[in-house]
């Protein structure tokens, strides 16, 4: 029984119940029929209104005659219409599920362009909705896999290339070792690093099980240090950094040490791409969130690229990768971390004039935060 299929499940169960209704029907009115019609026949007896004793038995048996026939006809012509409307109604409910199975056939082959169409059954409408968002979230999921692998293989060729060649032609003997060369091989296995490890992190902040250790804690020492420290690296002729931060702002309840990861990878960015002009860091609060927005003067960011901005191994330009010296993880990380102290990040750019990235932090002592669930 478990092997039977759900079309003929339904076909089955409608013929029982239609079986059993004409069966139903067809006994009652057998048994009773003659017992309702002879207690007819005696009440006109009683009346005096015809006469029909020497009859009685003549008209019981053509009664039983005829409504034997017509059972048999009933129980043929009812079968055969309610037999082919129950073949049809499961049909016709099976129609989109049988659809459905072939499309999750060619997902499983890879093809994931196919949708369900709208049914005219509620309920199968809001399967094939749900499945439908399904399907394309596994669509991006698998793009953005393929996307990663690709990504990955990119940023990993370069360095590995150019340790290879410089290994290779110090073992043959073309050229000679010098400071310089292993200052090299150093810089490209520092860059490995990097990405292992900005890989390695940004894994663990996906799945939830990087450890964030909530504080209260008070951001305007922390963005002093900060701003100071890259300010000391910049040259004259680089951006000039600023701090707008008023003396009355609240501690907020995050973690100090991926606090300061996030504004370091921020900064970071900002100065990377900023040859010249400013970087002003402003913070405010609004509501029960205190917001630190980086604006800075770069080359700014494409709005076709915009909503790539947090995605992981994103960049405006590829080309620029060697020269940034960036993984192009650290946004996702940011992102990441972001969410995982309870609050959101954003982006506003345009091209040529600069960036403006900001996020949110929930003030210390509020009784409503809800931070992600770990994956």
């Amino acid at each position: 029984m478990s092997k039977i299929s759900l079309v003929t499940r339904l076909f089955l169960s409608h013929l029982l119940v239609m079986i059993v209704g004409l069966s139903s029907f067809a006994i009652i009115a057998k048994l009773s029929s003659p017992q309702f019609f002879v207690l007819r026949l005696e009440q006109l007896e009683r009346r005096g209104l015809i006469t029909v004793r020497s009859a009685r038995t003549y008209l019981i048996e053509g009664f039983e005659t005829a409504w034997n026939r017509s059972t048999i006809w009933s129980v043929i012509v009812g079968g055969s219409a309610a037999g082919g409307l129950s073949f049809w109604l499961s049909r016709r409910i099976m129609k989109p599920l049988d659809r459905m199975e072939k499309i999750t056939q060619k997902f499983a082959a890879g093809e994931f362009e196919e949708r369900m169409p709208t049914s005219e059954i509620p309920e199968l409408n809001r399967l094939g909705i749900g499945f439908n968002y399904m399907a394309s979230s596994l669509e991006n999921v698998e793009q953005k896999r393929r996307e990663l692998i690709s990504d990955m293989t990119h940023e990993l060729r370069t360095p590995l290339t150019v340790v290879r060649g410089y290994l290779e032609e110090l073992s043959d003997g073309n050229i000679e070792p010098s400071p310089e060369i292993y200052a090299r091989l150093v810089r490209e296995t520092k860059r490995l690093e990097r990405l292992t490890n900005d890989l390695q992190e940004l894994s663990k902040a996906e799945a939830g099980y990087l450890p964030i250790h909530l504080q209260k804690l008070d951001l305007k020492p922390l963005l002093q240090s900060l701003v100071e420290r890259f300010s000391d690296q910049l040259l004259d002729e680089g951006p000039t950094l600023t701090l707008n931060c008023p003396e009355d702002l609240p501690c907020v309840l995050a973690d100090r040490d991926r606090v300061e990861q996030i504004l370091v990878n921020l900064l970071g960015n900002a100065i990377r791409y900023t040859g010249s002009g400013s970087i002003i860091t402003t913070v405010w609060r609004k509501n029960q969130f205190v917001w630190i927005a980086i604006a800075d003067t770069g080359i700014g960011i494409s709005p076709d690229d915009l909503p790539y901005v947090f995605e992981r191994f994103w960049r405006a330009e590829r080309s620029r990768s060697s020269y940034s010296g960036g993984s192009g993880i650290g946004l996702a990380i940011t992102r990441r971390l972001v969410e995982l102290q309870g609050g959101k990040i954003e982006v506003d750019s345009e091209l040529g004039q600069g960036s403006t990235f900001r996020f949110s932090l929930p003030v210390a002592g509020r009784k409503d935060i809800t931070l992600p669930e770990k994956s």
